[in-house]
């Protein structure tokens, strides 16, 4: 059987040393690059691998990053939000690109985190997706910091926010669905979802909802017509029948996320709304499953793709104490049957 090549075999035909090779096929600036491509060449010929395990063990790195999801109450048994599918499939694109593998797991708001993960080297860095209540979580974020763990996290995208975050201008894309609803003449203009700072997402959609009712109609908003609801159907469900049965009058639904929207298209058509005809309904995220409820959801897009590429890059950064800054993305309204035409 012929023996595989090695570091010291590519450093002999190049005339340099093993540590040479090594600096030159990690892309090292400390190499020239003629002398760089040399070896790479010379690698080329020799069908020569890099030996990911050695090299990480020198380097006190994993080569892994962990994506930590939080576990959701959701209306079946994945206690997993839905939008968070797509992203999902982005960052483990954007890792493999970059040579990482990728640790997926729930997250475990221990008092340990960095021990589980980066202290202990299974991961060079953390992706965090979901949070369930943000004041609480905020304290643990902040714990993450101060220990100077690797992390970025996809949510409220503001620079006072503990570590890096990447996000969606949910304020402006509140304001553009409601005033797309205005325009439609719709002014009785209801909101599901929380908006306690608990949920900070759901708070800026609200936000930019009520900033398009001001502003456009020119009332005051009733708050009477915002109900709680988190982020599931079943949610969505209870909260548009508690809508129904207040009494308010209302013309149309602005429910925080797409899941919510499903369940509030089922209580109105249990109370024989028709839709958009009598009520208007709109969404946020996008997910896939907005496209195919009956009718086709209007919606919020957030770009997942770029999000996920976002979120390696920036971790990718830490990792090698580059800088990087918090980003707010810009979302795009998706305009679809649920809301009618004017």
């Amino acid at each position: 059987m012929k023996e595989r090549s090695t570091s010291i075999d590519i450093a002999h035909r190049a005339g340099v040393s093993q540590s040479t090779v090594s600096r030159a096929l990690r892309d090292s600036p400390l190499v020239n690059p003629e002398t760089k491509n040399k070896i790479k060449e010379i690698a080329k010929q020799l069908n020569y691998k890099v030996d990911k395990n050695a090299s990480n063990l020198r380097s006190q790195l994993s080569g892994t990053i962990a994506l930590l999801l939080f576990e959701e109450h959701t209306d079946d048994e994945s206690h997993m939000n839905l939008f968070f599918l797509s992203m999902l499939g982005s960052v483990t694109r954007a890792c493999a690109a970059n040579g990482y593998d990728l640790l997926v797991s729930f997250q475990q708001l221990s008092d340990d985190w960095h021990a589980d993960y980066e202290d202990c080297h299974k991961a060079d860095g953390i992706i965090l997706l979901g949070y369930g209540d943000y004041t609480d979580y905020k304290e643990k974020l902040l714990k993450l910091e101060k220990q100077g763990t690797h992390f970025v996290r996809w949510g409220d995208a503001k620079e006072d926010q503990p570590g890096l975050s990447i996000g969606c201008n949910n304020v402006q894309g509140g304001y553009d669905i409601t005033l797309h609803l205005i325009n439609l003449g719709r002014k009785n203009i209801a909101f599901i979802g929380h908006v306690s700072k608990a949920s900070p997402e759901f708070r800026d959609r609200y936000k930019g909802c009520v900033k398009a009712i001001t502003e456009q109609l020119e009332v005051e908003v009733n708050h009477k017509l915002q109900f709680d609801a988190i982020a599931t159907e079943q949610s969505g469900y209870l909260a548009t029948q508690q809508l129904i049965t207040s009494g308010e009058k209302f013309d149309a639904i602005f429910c925080a996320c797409d899941l919510i929207a499903i369940g509030a298209m089922k209580a109105l058509r249990e109370n024989n709304f028709s839709i958009p005809e009598d009520i208007s309904i709109v969404g946020f995220d996008d997910i896939p499953l907005a496209n195919f409820t009956r009718p086709a959801l209007t919606t919020v897009q957030q770009d997942t793709l770029l999000a996920g590429n976002l979120l390696v890059d920036s971790i990718l950064s830490l990792i090698r104490n580059e800088s990087v800054k918090t980003t707010m993305l810009p979302s795009k309204l998706i305009i679809r049957d649920s809301c009618g035409y004017r």
